[in-house]
């Protein structure tokens, strides 16, 4: 049998100020911080995880924080994820509505797409945030502080693909990727990798007329889909290598093994491991409570402890 994807793995983003982007993902939205950690190619920039009670897979929002440390502030364009969907419940968008505006932050409705409706905020960095009503998801959603069971975030709905011309786009997913048409609406062509639904949709906006894309802060960097095992993965990457792909080697992250490429429309995928997970090093009622580095940077924890600046977990509160 040829390799699946199972849906998708994580959203990761070039963000500035550590402690602001706790207290939105965390405090307001209410998602856990299942690791913190640092980046592996910087050890003075944290890495944080947020998703549900284990941060599994489809659920995973992961940021880097890099205020600081001298990064551009970034362009949003052709080429990049421009909108980040979190599934909520339908019928909680009033109460989305209350809390976000309640924070002083400018709240947009957007008409329905696809038959559901949706919010759409900027986190403190200006990456665009959308809460989409998500009928069926029977995801488990993290619930702590003053968040509500029935409105609480599920995991992420889907992300939307900026690009000029979205048929090589479509086309790629469809083909490399093995993803299906789920429908098309104006300028949005969705596509559905795994068994599709809410945490696997995939969503092509064209815009012939977008600029270029810029990595900087307010960005998303990439995407990550995912597979089983290892195997799978090698078989992926092997797949691509024979249709001309650049792809990397694969690299271990701790928590699973990742390889990442550009689609046709330049933006960044990663395809990562199920395994091995967030418990490797912490239980999951710890998750998210100790600063984790990777086991051969050890050695340097007292180093890296000082680079880093210092953070507070919220509680999840609207108020």
């Amino acid at each position: 049998m040829p390799p699946s994807i199972e849906g998708l793995h994580h959203v990761t983003a070039t963000v500035g100020d550590a402690q602001e982007d706790l207290d939105f993902y965390v405090g307001l939205l209410g998602l856990r911080l299942v690791k913190k950690t640092v980046n592996f190619d910087n050890h003075g920039v944290y890495h944080f995880y947020y998703g549900d009670e284990k941060g599994t897979a489809s659920t995973l929002m992961t940021t880097f924080p890099y205020r600081g440390q001298g990064v551009r502030v970034g362009q949003k364009g052709a080429g990049q994820v421009t909108l980040t969907s979190f599934s909520v419940p339908v019928g909680s968008l009033p109460w989305w509505h209350r809390r976000l505006s309640g924070k002083g932050l400018h709240v947009r409705e957007t008409p329905p797409r696809f038959g559901h409706g949706s919010l759409v905020v900027e986190d403190p960095s200006g990456l665009a945030i959308e809460l989409a009503e998500a009928p069926g998801d029977e995801r488990t959603p993290w619930v702590a502080g003053d968040m509500e069971a029935e409105a609480a975030i599920r995991g992420i709905h889907s992300v939307t693909l900026r690009v000029r011309n979205a048929g090589p786009s479509a086309g790629f997913l469809a083909e490399a990727l093995g993803a299906k048409l789920d429908g098309v609406e104006g300028s949005h062509t969705r596509m559905a990798v795994g068994g599709g639904g809410s945490g696997a949709f995939l969503e092509i906006l064209e815009d012939p007329l977008a600029p270029d894309a810029v990595n900087g802060l307010g960005t998303v960097h990439h995407v990550a889909l995912a597979v089983a095992d290892g195997e799978r993965q090698l078989q992926f990457r092997e797949a691509l290598v024979d249709r001309g792909v650049q792809v990397t080697p694969v690299r271990d992250r701790q928590y699973f093994t990742s390889i990442y490429f550009r689609e046709p429309g330049g933006i960044l995928y990663e395809i990562a491991t199920l395994g091995p997970g967030f418990t490797v090093d912490e239980e999951v009622a710890a998750l998210g409570t100790g600063l984790k580095v990777p086991s051969w940077e050890e050695v340097n924890r007292p180093a890296i402890e000082g680079a880093l600046p210092p953070v507070t977990l919220p509680t999840p509160s609207g108020e």
